[in-house]
């Protein structure tokens, strides 16, 4: 029954997260201030374990490669598909999942404890929509561009690992990540971006909003 209960209320709680949207100038003010917060400051944490990670990722291809019938580029082929289609959109959003949503749910938590948003509930602002949708927007707008960042990142940190190593040269590692490419690869990781980022705001708001506590 809790389960059940628990999802009914998440589900009322986007209801209202939608369907009553604050006014443009508030909303914009608003989602700009997310980007900054959510966004903006998961760089730094994003691109150190985007190199590591791409490092890893053509380390370990490029050392369990002992057959000769496989050409060296495809070290950087393995390296790109891996990154792309798994790796990034989804090693990245559990990161993200770890700090943002921590921050969400505690920001938000915190306002439910000390009575915030019962006063701007008695103000007359939907208190939903005025704090939990321009978090939900700014994670769909900007978790993509740190994606897309990350995979850039680990391309260079698998080159910068293999140069050091000595295991492939810069030609045959560019030359299998230009090999095979699909855009659609690209598509499907920022689709599967824009999932993790709503879930991970929108469930992180939803225990922060439904904490229970006084101040």
């Amino acid at each position: 029954m809790s389960l059940l209960k628990n999802i009914g209320l998440y589900l009322q709680m986007i209801w209202v997260v939608f369907s009553k949207p604050e006014k443009w100038s508030i909303f914009r003010k608003r989602l700009f201030d997310e980007i900054h917060l959510i966004g903006i400051s998961s760089i730094p944490i994003v691109g150190v374990m985007s190199v590591f990670m791409g490092a890893v990722i053509a380390l370990q291809t490029a050392s369990n490669m002992d057959s000769p019938l496989l050409p060296e580029y495809t070290i950087g082929y393995i390296t790109r598909s891996s990154t792309i289609l798994e790796f990034s959109p989804t090693i990245i959003s559990l990161i993200l999942a770890g700090k943002v949503g921590s921050n969400v749910a505690s920001e938000i938590g915190t306002m439910k404890i000390t009575e915030q948003i019962d006063a701007l509930d008695i103000m007359g602002v939907n208190s939903l929509t005025y704090l939990v949708l321009p978090k939900i927007i700014g994670a769909i707008l900007f978790f993509p561009i740190l994606i897309i960042f990350s995979m850039g990142l680990s391309l260079v940190g698998g080159w910068l690992s293999l140069m050091l190593s000595g295991l492939a040269s810069t030609e045959t590692y560019v030359q299998g990540i230009r090999s095979f490419f699909e855009f659609s690869n690209i598509v499907y990781a920022l689709v599967k971006t824009v999932v993790f980022a709503y879930f991970i705001v929108s469930i992180s708001s939803f225990y922060g909003y439904y904490s229970k506590g006084s101040a």
